[in-house]
């Protein structure tokens, strides 16, 4: 079969550790590398498993949420407990522009196309337990959850569910983190520059969702906006407020409500 990327460097067997793999490829759509850490839980002869995307927030690069939320442990132990399903899960970079690339479409590169198209199949060409008749979700945190409701939705004929953390719902949110000018990030259509947008674009079905926001986030009153957006158009969902404000410990306890929430959907 031929190879999707011009280049791909895997790690080497010999040397990995905690059941982390890490891809990089030369994506076209980045116009350059692109980086990938993926945790592929140790069950032998493994085929057609679910593949998650996680998306991380601004600042950060495809090595955040195992290095500052454990999310590869907290996996496998629930594998190992029999809550969970196994699955692989994949960390991409947001493609490692400015702050934050928004996972959005500009600057003569195309962060979409990297997360829908280029990160599914790097997995696929390079990790066994996967295959296209894996079953693929989509979640992330802040910047990252933007890019699981906005890019799940608006290819929604791709993922079989979605789930989110203290998310930006609009891209006019991004100032409360980033330096680059907000022009950088605005799209063409503007319903394309928020999730409400994108419901109202291409919302028609709704993979299943659902979503959470820290009740001392600094975003929570977006998030809560959506929910009541969601609900006055009959979209069906699950939103929930827990203790906590925008910060790792937060995601580290909640990330576990998207891995089973995907596994209930199995």
């Amino acid at each position: 079969m031929e190879k999707l990327f011009r280049t791909t460097e895997i790690s080497d067997p010999k040397f990995e550790s905690d059941n982390l793999r890490f891809i990089t490829v030369k994506s076209k759509n980045l116009k350059g590398r692109g980086d990938i850490c993926v945790f592929v839980p140790p069950i032998e002869n493994a085929e057609n498993l679910p593949l998650v995307i996680l998306l991380h927030g601004v600042y950060g690069s495809a090595w955040v949420w195992t290095q500052k939320a454990g999310v590869h442990r907290s996996a496998l132990q629930m594998i190992q407990n029999n809550e969970l399903t196994p699955m692989v899960i994949a960390m991409p970079s947001d493609g490692l522009w400015g702050d934050g690339s928004g996972y959005l479409k500009h600057n003569q590169k195309d962060f979409e196309k990297w997360i829908v198209e280029d990160v599914p199949n790097a997995v696929t060409e390079n990790i066994s337990a996967v295959s296209s008749n894996s079953d693929l979700f989509i979640s992330g945190l802040s910047m990252g959850g933007f890019g699981a409701l906005r890019l799940g939705i608006k290819f929604g004929n791709k993922f079989k569910a979605i789930s989110a953390h203290s998310s930006i719902t609009a891209i006019n949110q991004m100032l409360n983190f980033v330096e680059e000018d907000l022009e950088n990030y605005k799209q063409e259509d503007n319903l394309e520059n928020s999730v409400q947008g994108i419901l109202k674009k291409y919302g028609s079905p709704v993979p299943k969702l659902r979503f959470d926001c820290g009740t001392e986030d600094e975003l929570i009153e977006y998030n809560r906006k959506l929910h009541s957006d969601l609900n006055a158009a009959n979209i069906e969902h699950y939103y929930a407020e827990y203790e906590g404000s925008h910060e790792w410990s937060y995601w580290q306890t909640y990330i576990k409500e998207s891995l089973l929430f995907f596994n209930s959907i199995l």
